[in-house]
């Protein structure tokens, strides 16, 4: 067994939560922590839907290493917690996480920061008074032509995702995405490739595109062996390539992050990337997408995980 080298502090794994990403989050967390345990590291796995703090405390843990997907755990919350108790984290920051988290609010960023985004309006359901029924805004006729997505503003791994082809699936389609949020996107549907790009450190580490076998890259397709195909490098010509990584930098330096991240693209047949959104905690299992970017760029599975302590050590 190699000590690890990057630190002998106790590192605590924190995964799991009440998000819908839960199942993930405790995949990539036991990869991560059999990881530390292959290197020697010190290290505890924590279930966050648990009493967190009290975890924390009770296993001395003196550095967290996030294997959280959505909810508390990706949008900043877990982030300020842990600021709050002194206790050095990897992945972004507080704003940095929200804003990653929030599809609306990294759209607007990326606008300004002149980064190609796809065409979008937001559908919002609020909430009446107690006892009443919800009360969406009117449902807007987007100025931008079929298809569309259609996507909750703040959760991940395409949950609650569907593509529409015909207008009258609109009202469907929102309702099911309104079951995981009160905020729900359409956005332009970009045809051509798709693209991740992966950030450690503040530099692109290269790219998959990724090929499901289904309609998209959903859920089931991100997350069950076989349905998708992943080319590394991705079939773009060098150009597309070097600007696809560029933007994707820019996104990722937009949002304020640091540490590790993947930045997912789509490619139209004008060669143009155009950034969807910003992930501030990528999968970490066996399918997942930053180590199969990483191992393409020489860095193995655990190298990847001292890589990215070194980094929330540094910040």
């Amino acid at each position: 067994m190699t000590k690890g080298a990057a630190t002998t502090k106790r590192i605590g794994v924190l995964m799991g939560g009440e998000s819908s990403e839960r199942d993930i989050s405790i995949r990539s967390g036991l990869a991560i922590y059999q990881g530390l345990q292959e290197m020697g590291y010190n290290s505890v796995p924590i279930d966050i839907s648990k009493d967190v703090m009290a975890a924390l405390k009770k296993d001395k843990v003196k550095l967290a290493f996030l294997a959280l997907h959505g909810g508390i755990g990706e949008n900043g919350a877990i982030q300020g917690m842990l600021e709050v108790l002194g206790i050095p984290y990897t992945g972004s920051g507080v704003l940095a996480s929200a804003l990653a988290m929030d599809k609306e609010a990294s759209k607007k960023i990326f606008i300004y920061h002149g980064l190609p985004v796809a065409p979008f309006t937001v559908v919002t359901r609020r909430q009446k008074g107690k006892g009443q029924k919800t009360s969406d805004s009117p449902i807007p006729s987007p100025d931008f032509p079929l298809p569309w997505v259609v996507k909750p503003v703040a959760e991940g791994s395409s949950i609650g995702v569907s593509i529409i082809k015909e207008e009258k699936d609109l009202p469907s389609c929102l309702e099911k995405a309104f079951s995981f949020d009160q905020r729900v996107m359409i956005e332009k549907f970009i045809p051509g490739q798709e693209v991740h790009i992966g950030i450690l450190g503040q530099k692109a580490l290269g790219g998959v595109e990724v090929r499901p076998s289904l309609e998209f890259y959903n859920y089931e397709a991100k997350y069950t062996s076989g349905l998708t195909d992943y080319i590394i490098p991705p079939e773009i010509d060098d150009a597309t390539y070097e600007k696809s990584k560029d933007i994707a930098l820019k996104a990722h330096t937009a949002l304020g992050c640091s540490g590790a991240s993947r930045v997912d693209l789509r490619i139209d047949d004008t060669h143009t990337p155009y950034v969807l959104e910003v992930n501030t905690l990528p999968g970490m299992t066996t399918t997942s997408l930053l180590p199969k970017i990483a191992k393409a760029a020489g860095l193995s599975f655990n190298d990847l995980i001292e890589e990215i302590i070194r980094l929330a050590l540094k910040e």
